[in-house]
């Protein structure tokens, strides 16, 4: 179903301070993703496809902050089509911070400001 919130996203600017923190904070499980330079963040638990067991629970990640424009916690919405969804952002007021990348074989993100200067993200699913 397309315009779900799937995922969050938590900038750090250590990320192992971070994921201890979340940890010991409310007794998530934090795994270090070093080839992507990801840290992934399961707050509940999920099948072998990593898809949460409960309905409406989701999961995320932290990141290393940068001196870009991911600053801000993020929450991400699923879509059927990055490219078409972010073509409607921009038709409602909003705007493209980062055009769709892959991320390995999983599927597909993009980061866009909506018409009040919020930064959310995307996803796509592969396939």
């Amino acid at each position: 179903m397309s315009g779900r919130v799937v995922h969050f996203e938590i900038p750090a600017d250590d990320t192992a301070r971070a994921s201890e923190f979340y940890r010991s904070a409310f007794g998530w499980t934090l795994a270090s993703m070093p080839d992507i330079d990801y840290t992934t963040v399961e707050t509940t638990p999920t099948d072998a496809e990593g898809t949460p067991l409960e309905p409406g629970a989701i999961n995320g990640g932290l990141f290393q902050r940068g001196d870009n424009e991911l600053r801000t916690p993020v929450i991400t919405i699923d879509v059927e089509d990055i490219d078409s969804a972010l073509e409607k952002i921009k038709a409602l007021g909003g705007s493209t911070v980062m055009p769709k990348q892959a991320v390995m074989d999983m599927g597909f993100t993009a980061y866009f400001r909506d018409s009040e200067g919020n930064l959310l993200g995307l996803w796509q699913d592969a396939g």
